[in-house]
C-alpha cells in the first residue's frame, strides 16, 4: 500500500454559506438539534450550484455539516481549553471538548432537512435545514447523509456533558417588547431564550445580556431560573 507523506494537506474550499437570523455566535443554541424551528438556509457558490450533486438527498430526514469557525479569532491552537459548561475553570483536552480553539478550526453539527430548492429564474441552489448551531455567513465545507443505523448510538457516554445538562429556564417576555418580534419567529426567539444564551460561567442577576436575532436586539437579565426581557431594540 501507498503510505501519505506525513507533511500532506489539504485545502478545503467552502462548497456553501448559511444563512440565518444571528449575525453573531453570541445567542446561538449550544448545540445543533436543540432547537429544531430555527431554520438556516445553506446557499451553494456558484461553482457547486448543481442539482445532480443532490440528487438522493430527498431519501434523507437529517444531513451532517461539516464547517469552519468562522466568528473566531485565534492565533494558535491550544491543547487544553476551557470549557464553558464546566464554568470556565477547569481545565480539559481540546479533542474532549467541542471548542473552537483547535488545530483545524473545523465543526460538526446535525440539522434536520427541511426542503430542496432548486431556482426556477436564476440557477441558485440551497437546502433549508433546520436546528443549525451556526451563525449567519458560516462556511460548509462538507455535507453527508445522516444514516440512524450507524450514526446513532443510544449507549454512547457523552464524557463531563453528562454531569453538567442545563435546565430549561422560565421566560418572562413583556407584550411591548414581544409584540416587536415577527409571528413567523417567536416560538424559536422562546426556545433560544428558554435555553440559557449565557456563556455558562456568567451568573450575575445585576447584568444585563443581549445579542442579535432578526433583525432585532434582544436584551434580558437572568435571576434564579426566571429570564427576563427588558428591551428589544431594531437593527438598522
Amino acid at each position: 500500500m501507498r503510505g501519505t507523506p506525513e507533511d500532506s494537506s489539504f485545502v478545503l474550499t467552502p462548497i456553501a454559506h448559511l444563512r440565518n437570523d444571528f449575525p453573531t455566535k453570541f445567542g446561538l443554541p449550544r448545540q445543533s438539534g436543540l432547537v429544531e424551528t430555527l431554520q438556516s438556509e445553506i446557499v451553494f457558490v456558484p461553482e457547486y450550484r448543481n442539482p445532480d450533486a443532490l440528487r438522493g438527498l430527498e431519501g434523507y430526514s437529517h444531513l451532517w455539516l461539516i464547517w469552519g469557525f468562522s466568528g473566531f479569532e485565534r492565533s494558535k491552537w491550544s491543547p487544553m481549553v476551557r470549557p464553558p459548561r464546566l464554568g470556565g475553570n477547569v481545565r480539559m483536552g481540546v479533542f474532549a471538548t467541542r471548542s473552537p480553539n483547535r488545530p483545524n478550526p473545523l465543526g460538526l453539527s446535525c440539522v434536520k432537512l427541511l426542503r430542496i430548492n432548486l431556482g426556477m429564474d436564476e440557477p441558485i441552489l440551497s437546502l433549508t435545514v433546520g436546528g443549525a448551531d451556526l451563525m449567519d455567513g458560516t462556511p460548509i465545507f462538507d455535507i453527508k447523509p445522516y444514516l440512524p443505523y450507524t450514526d446513532c448510538r443510544p449507549a454512547a457516554t457523552g464524557g463531563f456533558t453528562d454531569s453538567s445538562q442545563f435546565a430549561a429556564l422560565r421566560v418572562v417576555f413583556p407584550d411591548e417588547w414581544l409584540s416587536m418580534v415577527p409571528p413567523a419567529r417567536v416560538d424559536t426567539l422562546l426556545a433560544i431564550l428558554a435555553g440559557d444564551p449565557r456563556p455558562a460561567y456568567q451568573d450575575d442577576p445585576a447584568r444585563r445580556y443581549g445579542f442579535g436575532y432578526a433583525g432585532l436586539d434582544v436584551r434580558f437579565t437572568v435571576t434564579g431560573d426566571v429570564l427576563t426581557v427588558v428591551e428589544v431594540v431594531r437593527l438598522r
